[in-house]
């Protein structure tokens, strides 16, 4: 090999010479080493049909399940699980409907079940059902107090803080802590039971805010409330895209 680099004294040409060689080997590892039904895409995907078809069947379908269970089925239908497949919460449920006498399915009664999916986790959407679950209920199954193929609460929730917790923990320790979420939102009962479908209001023009904080609101609204020029302030953007309003410290 120093031999042949000596025929090659520019450091460029050695790369050159390196890298054709690479090549080389490559070629010969690809065209004449490798079997060809390895890089044959039909082959591979031909060989991936029959190993899968060969695996034993182990779900029935939830059209299965409504065969028998059609009650519960169009409860389901209709309710907050209306997205899961019954064999997500009962399990493989192919040799149930074979032999529905002998194969029970599995009944997930234990309280660690539910909470893999409703147990607090700020990456999970705003508005999705989420509890503690050593505060809330403790030591009581879910299907205790809910309906698991319809989950509504088995009350309406009397307050902001029983779906918005984090935001009230946060207000709490904010200067609109005396404010009412009410002041700021108009909620529709509806959104009590239908979060989701029905949302509430937030303020959509400077104005609103500026009820308080402008520099002429009236004092017995906001007596100790900063001020500010609504003309000057801020230009075109309204209040709650600089300060957020559950926590408005001010933005320098």
């Amino acid at each position: 090999m120093g031999k042949l680099f000596e025929k090659f004294p520019d450091p460029l040409a050695r790369l050159i010479v390196v890298f054709l060689a690479l090549v080389a080997a490559g070629a010969f590892v690809f065209f004449v080493l490798i079997p060809k039904p390895v890089k044959d895409l039909k082959v591979q995907w031909d060989n991936a049909i029959r190993q899968e078809s060969a695996r034993p069947v182990k779900y029935a379908g939830f059209h299965a399940c409504a065969e028998c269970h059609d009650k519960l089925y169009e409860t389901k239908k209709k309710g907050y699980h209306r997205d899961l497949s019954c064999e997500t919460c009962h399990g493989a449920a192919k040799a149930h409907t074979e032999d529905p006498d002998t194969v029970k399915p599995v009944i997930p009664a234990e309280r660690a079940f539910c909470p893999q999916c409703h147990a607090y986790n700020p990456s999970r959407p705003r508005g999705f059902p989420q509890i503690n679950p050593v505060a809330h209920n403790p030591l009581k199954p879910c299907a205790s107090c809910h309906n698991p193929h319809d989950p509504k609460p088995p009350t309406t929730p009397k307050e902001c803080a029983a779906c918005h917790g984090e935001i009230a923990r946060t207000k709490a320790v904010s200067h609109h802590v005396q404010l009412e979420c009410t002041t700021c939102h108009v909620t529709p009962q509806r959104h009590k039971v239908s979060p989701r479908a029905v949302k509430p209001t937030k303020p959509q023009d400077r104005e609103f805010c500026g009820k308080c904080h402008g520099k002429d609101a009236s004092a017995k609204l906001s007596a100790n409330a900063p001020k500010i020029d609504l003309a000057e302030h801020g230009e075109k953007y309204v209040c709650w895209q600089c300060h957020y309003p559950h926590s408005p410290e001010v933005e320098q």
